[in-house]
């Protein structure tokens, strides 16, 4: 039976931390330096009903435009798109660095069964995804049946194998910062590369208090194991004050060891072109 812990702060300590971090100046880095890594950081999205392939062919495109090596300006960490267009925007970046990523697995409620999400997961990495971004099933989690939550990320863990693993835990949901933790335990344990909050798909997405409290899981796993693992914030990030708000954040809670896309990232559709415009 898999074992997780209780989160260690009551809400009125984590609301009064949460204060105190938010009021704390960015200093891991000047504010330039910080954009320039937010960008390079950002999986650049589109998960829209009427997708189809000129917005993908767009979304890569645009991706690819931003890098600028004179100004040290970088692309996107990746794109990330339903798996049936994956292959397309593989050739499209085709000879850069910017990584493709799939939502797969019964994105974004989570609720078909482990073999139909497996299904989906094996198309998107058949067909080039270098990342998958799984959720997990909220209902079977706040029903209390963790196990089974926590056999379904290992049954997509192994299907994955060298592909990234990002489990998002749809932090809006889950609402509370004790059921967060838990989730960020559970997903850690099964094995995720990274956990991520949102799917953008719901009224309450990314949060500074949902981010703190995933950080917290991360810090004490990496203290409990010695494995790092990544975060992702994802939902409603749209401006560059909010972002490079998460940056300091993550320097705060989980130190400049996490200042690289390997280690964050941030799940947006529109953030990236405000960032680059106060680059420039």
């Amino acid at each position: 039976m898999i074992e997780i812990e209780d989160y260690p702060y009551t809400d009125a300590q984590l609301k009064q931390r949460l204060q105190t971090l938010m009021s704390k100046p960015l200093r891991a880095m000047d504010e330039q330096e910080a954009y320039r890594f937010i960008l390079g950081s950002i999986d650049l999205t589109t998960l829209e009903g009427s997708d189809n392939k000129a917005v993908v062919e767009s979304l890569c495109r645009k991706a690819i435009g931003f890098r600028n090596e004179k100004r040290r300006i970088p692309s996107t960490a990746a794109v990330c798109v339903y798996p049936p267009f994956v292959k397309q925007a593989k050739t499209v970046l085709q000879g850069t660095d910017i990584r493709v990523a799939s939502v797969a697995g019964a994105f974004p409620a989570g609720q078909s069964p482990i073999e139909i999400k497996v299904a989906e997961i094996k198309y998107a990495i058949q067909q080039g995804a270098d990342e998958i971004d799984m959720v997990i099933s909220r209902g079977k989690f706040l029903e209390g049946n963790l196990q089974e939550v926590f056999d379904e990320i290992r049954v997509i863990r192994e299907v994955c194998k060298d592909v990234t693993l990002k489990v998002i835990l749809e932090t809006g949901e889950l609402k509370t910062p004790n059921n967060i933790y838990r989730a960020s335990q559970l997903a850690m344990l099964a094995g995720a590369d990274f956990i991520k909050t949102s799917t953008g798909k719901i009224a309450v997405n990314a949060t500074p208090e949902a981010f703190v409290v995933m950080m917290d899981a991360v810090r004490r796993h990496h203290e409990k194991t010695g494995r790092k693992v990544s975060i992702k914030a994802a939902g409603g990030i749209s401006d560059s004050e909010t972002a490079l708000l998460y940056v300091n954040l993550l320097t705060q809670v989980l130190g400049k060891e996490w200042l690289s896309n390997s280690c964050f990232r941030i799940g947006a559709s529109r953030l990236a072109t405000k960032v680059f415009d106060v680059i420039l």
